[in-house]
């Protein structure tokens, strides 16, 4: 399959990468404007050649993967970059709740333009499938869990708000336009791979090995719904492939609550056995626009993708340790 994914040097982006390339007859093509990944992040699980909009043809190269740096807000760059490609992975985004909150206008040019400029490329090279990287808790807001597809979304966040903009968009583009949109709303990801990413498993490990305090937000209560990169990536995969599902929402998330309290918990003997010891743990106050309650009911995807997901939490953070600290 011809594969474009926005947001390609980023932890999702590169995770799914070095799985595509691992693959035979896949061929790849990454826009990112390197905001936060990196063309070392891109390297050190592929290799790549780097090509400038007018170098873009319909036919990708099969030696490897392209890479062109720039925007997604860049409407010509998207309607060159979708040429050729059959399934475009929307991962490029402007992350987080805190962001959203200190530069909502900026939140909503990159998410909601960026995403409506890849479904216009979508639109006009007749790809065959759009899956688009939204996020379960910030969609619906607070609530009582588990979240499923069929919650109406009350938004608490500038970041909320513009992911379910997006959807709306792939909704609309499915049904007006038969572009094969694919909503992935994705729960707390980690795992190895996440130098770059600022959610609460790859931040604590990074303090921890530095010597810093584990600061929580709040009283440690809220919940959230972790769940490993590798499962996430079969997700992605499956909505990419799985015949007969444009139009549809899924929950991608481990199906299990735990409390931030309840991670650190599982999460220091690790770094202990790893003889990080006496790790600090702190408490500051809560973050603004962050839900209470984040865990998902996944039935959704098991019964039209055959997905769910295996690896449990304390797995997960073993693999994470493992990999920070080689």
């Amino acid at each position: 399959m011809n594969w474009l994914i926005t947001g390609g040097c980023g932890f999702l982006g590169t995770s799914l990468i070095k799985r595509l390339s691992s693959e035979k007859n896949n061929r790849l093509r990454v826009v990112d404007n390197l905001s936060v990944g990196t063309k070392e992040d891109l390297a050190s699980v592929c290799h790549f050649t780097e090509l400038s909009q007018a170098q873009i043809k319909e036919n990708l190269r099969s030696d490897g993967v392209e890479l062109i740096v720039g925007d997604i807000l860049d409407q010509q760059l998207a309607l060159s970059a979708c040429q050729g490609i059959e399934a475009i992975v929307h991962l490029a985004a402007n992350t987080g709740v805190a962001l959203s909150i200190e530069n909502p206008r900026h939140d909503c040019l990159t998410n909601v333009i960026g995403t409506l400029n890849y479904l216009e490329a979508a639109r006009h090279n007749q790809v065959k499938r759009f899956i688009f990287a939204s996020s379960g808790g910030t969609v619906i807001g607070n609530c009582n869990p588990p979240i499923h597809e069929e919650m109406v979304p009350h938004p608490v966040s500038p970041y909320g708000a513009s992911k379910s903009a997006g959807e709306g968009y792939c909704s609309a583009y499915f049904r007006s336009f038969g572009v094969e949109t694919v909503v992935l709303r994705f729960s707390n990801v980690y795992g190895a791979g996440s130098t770059h990413k600022n959610s609460v498993v790859a931040k604590f490990i990074r303090r921890a090995i530095q010597g810093e305090v584990l600061e929580i937000y709040g009283d440690g209560s809220q919940t959230r719904d972790f769940i490993y990169i590798d499962d996430l990536l079969d997700a992605i995969i499956l909505s990419a492939t799985t015949p007969g599902i444009g139009g549809e929402v899924f929950q991608i998330a481990s199906n299990a609550e735990t409390t931030v309290n309840e991670l650190t918990d599982k999460l220091l003997p690790i770094l202990a056995a790893a003889n990080f010891k006496n790790v600090r743990v702190s408490y500051a106050s809560p973050l603004q626009g962050e839900v209470k309650r984040n865990f998902a009911d996944t039935s959704k995807a098991s019964l039209l993708l055959g997905w769910q997901a295996k690896i449990d939490l304390e797995e997960g953070l073993s693999r994470t340790v493992d990999w920070f600290l080689q």
